[in-house]
C-alpha cells in the first residue's frame, strides 16, 4: 500500500542558520494548507480550493498521519525546478519567499513543500534529492 507523506525541500547554497532553515520549512509546510483555505476559515467554505484527490491526503497530514521528509538542492534555480515539476503534476505545493528582514538583505527564495499526498507520486519529483 502506498504511504502519504509530504517532503520539504530547502536550499542548502544559502547557508542559512539551523534554526532560520527550520522556520523556512516550517512555512512551506503549512503554507500548502493555509495557501488554499481561508487561515481562519479551516476547511470551512473555502474547500473546494483543494482537490478532491489531495483532500483524503490533507486531512491525514491535518492529523499528523503522514510523514515528513526535509531534502536539499543547491540553488534557486533548483528549487524553482521541483516547484513547477510538482505543480505541473496536480501536487499540492508551495514555495517560500523569505522577506529579507533578518539573514537576507532582499526577499529570497528558501523553500518549497510537496505533499501532503502519495509516496509514489511526489517520489517522481524529489526521491533523487538528497536528504538534509
Amino acid at each position: 500500500m502506498d504511504d502519504i507523506k509530504q517532503v520539504i525541500v530547502v536550499r542548502k547554497d544559502l547557508n542559512m542558520r539551523k534554526g532560520k532553515m527550520i522556520a523556512q520549512g516550517a512555512h512551506a509546510s503549512l503554507m500548502v494548507l493555509t495557501d488554499r483555505v481561508g487561515v481562519g476559515d479551516w476547511l470551512g467554505s473555502e474547500v473546494g480550493m483543494i482537490s478532491t484527490e489531495s483532500l483524503p491526503y490533507m486531512m491525514e497530514w491535518i492529523q499528523g498521519l503522514c510523514k515528513k521528509v526535509v531534502v536539499s538542492v543547491d540553488s534557486e534555480e533548483e528549487l524553482f525546478i521541483v516547484y513547477r515539476r510538482a505543480c505541473n503534476n496536480a501536487l499540492p505545493c508551495s514555495i517560500v519567499q523569505d522577506m529579507g528582514l533578518t539573514e537576507f538583505k532582499e526577499p529570497t527564495y528558501t523553500a518549497v513543500a510537496v505533499g501532503p499526498h502519495l509516496s509514489s507520486k511526489i517520489d517522481k519529483i524529489t526521491g533523487d534529492l538528497k536528504l538534509l
